[in-house]
């Protein structure tokens, strides 16, 4: 990576979280600045990372990697943070796993070579950029998803205009009924798969993708089964191309494996027999941060279905905390704080208070009674009802933890990282 190109990002105070009348400086000089969240050096709302809880989530899956002979390529549209991937680099992932067109974008202006595109490339200007992007730099190592004949013949076409001397390499995915992209069928997907083939040395099949997160079910129990039976569906097609000697050469990529459920993936994915080498890569995004509702819910699933996890070490903790102000106590029972729509996400549940703390009164955060409980939100301001023994008062720094990472970093420019005593020890840049 490009390492110098986003330490070198100037930080003002025209980025939400920046101290009014700061002069502008480097992102890599804020250790500098000697800040400290608590004492109220930096305005609130404010979003920020524990330093040492990302340490212990990058450990878990570490362990978690090293037990089931996976590699990762995270998806770096939860951050979209040149620093956060260089991080997720440094710990062995072999790839970054990004959403969109403009995404991927970003990940090469600052120097990513391995990119997978868990997505259809599709339309004249995306397309024409990645072939662009493959012939000015030979290590540049795409790969990107087809589900559709179509899809298939219209990169083909485009490949073999552009004619850069080595294949598009893509990924036939399989998908859910009702729900997101993906041939629903085995008869589709094997058809996409010839097309792919049948279009070398354009384009080249290296191998077989799905994303099993968007199935929920009532229960964790028929969530897992249905899982299981839609990663049955994706090594049924990996079977059935190799069998027709559909891939192009180098190992079979089997992907899959959200922030959900990358044990059952893994597992899954690591019985299948082929003729050739495997590489199973799972792009989970949000172990690195984890969160406080969401996919703490969904790791106690894992932990409880999973008794193999023991051994991988302390299970991740949320690493992301959003702070606020209590700014109003209009009546017994309501406490109105300084934060809103536009600084936490809400759609999969709303922020959790954990911690409180008074100005010149205490020196480490206090626990909140869970009775504490958000009720609503608008754009700026966040609606917590509180019980009749609540300390929270006008003025107090209250945080938060929240629910889905993704939809938090992406209303962020400027992220501190704190050390456990709220320092800040450095920062992150986001770029959606």
């Amino acid at each position: 990576m490009n390492i110098l190109s986003f330490e070198e990002a100037l930080i003002d105070d025209t980025l939400k979280g920046v101290p009014g009348g700061v002069t502008p400086f480097p992102i890599r000089q804020v250790d500098a600045k000697n800040w400290n969240v608590l004492r109220e050096d930096l305005p609130l709302p404010l979003a920020v990372l524990k330093q040492s809880t990302m340490e212990l989530n990058s450990a878990w899956m570490r362990s978690f990697l090293k037990a089931s002979g996976a590699v990762l390529a995270p998806h770096g549209k939860t951050t979209m943070s040149p620093h956060l991937f260089q991080r997720q680099l440094e710990d062995g992932a072999w790839a970054i796993t990004l959403g969109n067109i403009a995404q991927v974008q970003v990940a090469r202006r600052f120097g990513i070579s391995r990119i997978i595109l868990a997505n259809q490339l599709v339309g004249r200007r995306a397309i024409d950029y990645i072939l662009e992007e493959m012939r000015r730099d030979p290590e540049f190592d795409f790969y990107c998803l087809v589900d559709s004949v179509e899809g298939a013949s219209a990169l083909a076409r485009a490949a073999s205009k552009a004619a850069v001397g080595r294949p598009l390499q893509v990924l036939v995915e399989g998908g859910v009924a009702k729900r997101r992209t993906g041939a629903r069928t085995l008869e589709d997907a094997i058809e996409v798969a010839r097309t792919i083939s049948a279009a070398a040395p354009y384009l080249a099949l290296r191998g077989v993708e799905g994303f099993e997160g968007i199935i929920v079910q009532p229960t964790p129990e028929e969530s897992a089964a249905k899982v299981q039976e839609f990663l049955s569906f994706l090594a049924d097609l990996a079977r059935a191309c190799d069998a027709e000697n559909l891939f192009a050469q180098g190992p079979v990529i089997l992907s899959a494996g959200g922030s959900a459920y990358y044990d059952l993936v893994a597992s899954s994915f690591s019985s299948i027999k082929l003729s050739r080498e495997i590489l199973l890569v799972i792009r989970s995004g949000c172990y690195l941060t984890h969160d406080s509702i969401m996919y703490e819910k969904l790791v106690n699933d894992l932990l409880s279905r999973n008794k193999q996890a023991a051994e991988w070490g302390p299970p991740p903790q949320p690493a992301l905390e959003v702070w606020a102000y209590v700014q109003s106590c209009p009546e017994p029972g309501r406490v109105i704080l300084t934060m809103g729509k536009r600084d936490a996400s809400y759609d999969a549940g709303f922020p959790k208070p954990f911690g409180w703390l008074r100005p010149g009164s205490h020196d480490e955060v206090q626990l909140l009674e869970p009775e504490h409980i958000t009720v609503e939100m608008n754009d700026q301001h966040l609606f917590l009802d509180v019980p009749t023994s609540s300390p929270l008062q006008v003025g107090d720094l209250v945080g938060f933890g929240i629910s889905h990472p993704c939809l938090t970093f992406d209303k962020w420019q400027f992220i501190p990282l704190i050390d456990d005593d709220y320092n800040v020890i450095s920062a992150i840049r986001t770029y959606f």
